[in-house]
């Protein structure tokens, strides 16, 4: 889904996600910074299992109205960043594959890295997505389950 084709596009697909793919995307003529963070599946879990891989559930719709509202939000608190861009995985992700992309641009390093913090703060709080660990043998929905709050909140 792509809200605002010249600045926005947020996106939830069970297709493999590209790092790259947003970098070039998010890259302005006008800005001197683009901030990519890249959220993988590792081994390691609460759980003390080895995983080796996690299966992602959400709504698609919903999913993307409520990542597009945390993008909102934050063109709200860095007036001057240029393209934004999340996207999400979901279904099954196997080990060192990505999860979440966020990518920002912005004239100055400094708003573009506060902005993707508070992209992938706020994604991970707001957005309803939920997550079942699998390791060799068996698997449970993740123990770091908790509300989903307003993005206004955060």
């Amino acid at each position: 889904m792509n809200l605002a084709p010249n600045l926005d596009w947020v996106f939830v697909s069970s297709s493999p996600l590209s790092a790259d793919e947003l970098c070039k995307w998010a890259t302005r003529p006008n800005c001197g910074a683009v901030v990519t963070f890249c959220g993988t599946v590792r081994n390691t879990s609460t759980t003390g299992h080895d995983i080796t891989s996690l299966e992602y559930e959400t709504d698609v719709a919903l999913a993307e109205a409520r990542l597009a509202e945390v993008v909102g939000e934050a063109r709200s608190r860095w007036g001057e960043i240029g393209a934004v861009a999340v996207h999400h995985r979901i279904g099954t992700v196997e080990l060192g594959e990505i999860t979440v992309v966020v990518a920002v641009s912005s004239p100055h390093r400094q708003d573009a890295f506060e902005a993707a913090k508070y992209l992938i703060d706020t994604v991970k709080n707001c957005v309803p997505m939920w997550k079942r660990e699998v390791w060799e043998g068996g698997s449970a929905w993740s123990e770091e389950a908790h509300d989903i709050v307003s993005v206004r909140k955060r």
